[in-house]
């Protein structure tokens, strides 16, 4: 029993770190556009790789 004396206050103190890294990327803003990238993986126009280049012939 004395190891809950331990793990309560562990446990709350890991909790609220959970909590306070949520609100951080609230104000963040990095929940603001859920649905932008997986529209943008379907298109071209962010593509990483570089078109060939044609040559003449």
């Amino acid at each position: 029993m004395e190891v809950l004396t331990i793990l309560i206050p562990v446990s709350l103190i890991l909790g609220l770190l959970g909590l306070g890294a949520f609100i951080w990327t609230l104000r963040k803003g990095m929940y603001d556009d859920p649905d932008g990238d997986s529209q943008r993986i379907l298109t071209d126009e962010y593509d990483d790789k570089p078109k060939p280049v044609e040559k003449p012939e």
